[in-house]
């Protein structure tokens, strides 16, 4: 139920500053840098707005919003328009105004929201939920409007990312993986990335160096090489039969019968995206420039047409050591805090994975 401010004093540790403790458990939290205002959401439902003084050794209370009915998930902050706009397991996106606090619009979703990203100079909201759908929606400013859904995780939404330069939006779900959305580019285009045991907590694309930042709840940390012409993961395909051998799958009750043979299990090439049986794909490989970075089916001919370059890595992989369960980046520092379910907060120095100092002027220490 507490909120901290840690300062590293002169000795080079961490102390806390300001030790404040909330009516209910925190649960979503915004920072704005130039205003020094921290909006804290809670299992409650309320945001709670606080503006830290100029040596962070006090908090004053703002005031509270009524924003949702269950815990808050996800809030974010837009100055121009004085907006707070939050997510939580009430199933909305709701926005209220942050001059007299009350609330300007609500959106419902049929699962909880469970993370937002927005837009601020074209005011679109994208929202991620618990049955594993994005929404893009367009805020105004008492109403909304949705522009498209984007359906291709097979659980749950847990991060995402926009990157309002290239029009990109990242998403990290429950299912390990992560795709990438070209939202303003080639329409309905998506990379898929595999390189997690676990599910992805959070995403950071940093977009001066095209490099993207992955944590998984196993404590893995993954930094993504996007300064490359990746391929699409094709569509998955249906048939009947295997389109390598022609044996009938289980279901293709006539072909059985016809041919006096049992019905195999449908399986699918990650690379080609063909309906095979287990005797058509019995080799497994990587290939990264696909996003596999694991070892997934393959058909047989496919497995014969990659080489072994085709296999080198286009993702460096790190351990954190703890269950990530938040992850924030200071790409101007090179520095990554990550929290863990073990209660801990650890701060990364980034620059040797992320190649910063090429990117913004300052050297590795």
């Amino acid at each position: 139920r507490t909120i901290r401010v840690w300062l590293k004093r002169d000795s080079g540790q961490y102390w806390p500053s300001i030790y404040h403790t909330m009516s209910s458990p925190c649960s979503a939290m915004a920072y704005h840098h130039d205003s020094r205002r921290i909006f804290v959401g809670q299992d409650n439902g309320a945001i709670m707005e606080f503006h830290i003084s100029e040596d962070f050794n006090k908090m004053n209370f703002v005031k509270t919003y009524p924003a949702h009915q269950n815990r808050v998930s996800a809030i974010t902050f837009c100055l121009t328009s004085e907006w707070v706009i939050s997510t939580g397991h009430d199933k909305c996106i709701s926005w209220m105004c942050t001059r007299s606090g009350s609330m300007l619009g609500r959106h419902y979703f049929t699962s909880w929201a469970s993370c937002l990203q927005y837009d601020h100079e074209t005011q679109h909201a994208f929202v991620g939920d618990y049955s594993g759908q994005i929404t893009l929606l367009k805020l105004e400013q008492n109403t909304c409007s949705v522009i498209t859904t984007l359906k291709g995780h097979e659980g749950s939404i847990t991060s995402l990312w926009w990157d309002p330069v290239q029009r990109l939006l990242f998403s990290g779900a429950s299912d390990h993986s992560i795709i990438m959305w070209d939202i303003g580019g080639r329409k309905g285009r998506t990379l898929l990335l595999q390189g997690h045991h676990d599910k992805v907590q959070a995403i950071c694309y940093i977009q001066l160096t095209r490099q993207l930042v992955s944590c998984s709840a196993d404590g893995g940390i993954a930094v993504w090489n996007m300064d490359i012409s990746r391929e699409e993961a094709p569509q998955w395909l249906e048939s009947d039969s295997c389109q390598k051998c022609e044996q009938p799958f289980f279901w293709n009750i006539k072909q059985m019968w016809d041919t006096k043979t049992i019905g195999l299990r449908q399986h699918h090439c990650r690379k080609c995206g063909q309906a095979v049986c287990g005797k058509c794909s019995t080799k497994r490989s990587s290939y990264p420039i696909m996003g596999f970075e694991f070892q997934v089916r393959v058909c047989d001919s496919c497995f014969e047409s990659i080489k072994d370059e085709d296999r080198t890595s286009l993702a460096t992989f790190h351990e954190g050591k703890h269950n990530i369960s938040h992850m924030s980046m200071d790409i101007s520092r090179g520095l990554m805090v990550t929290c863990g379910s073990d209660r801990i907060v650890k701060i990364w120095d980034m620059t040797p994975v992320v190649g910063c100092s090429i990117a913004t002027g300052f050297s590795s220490r």
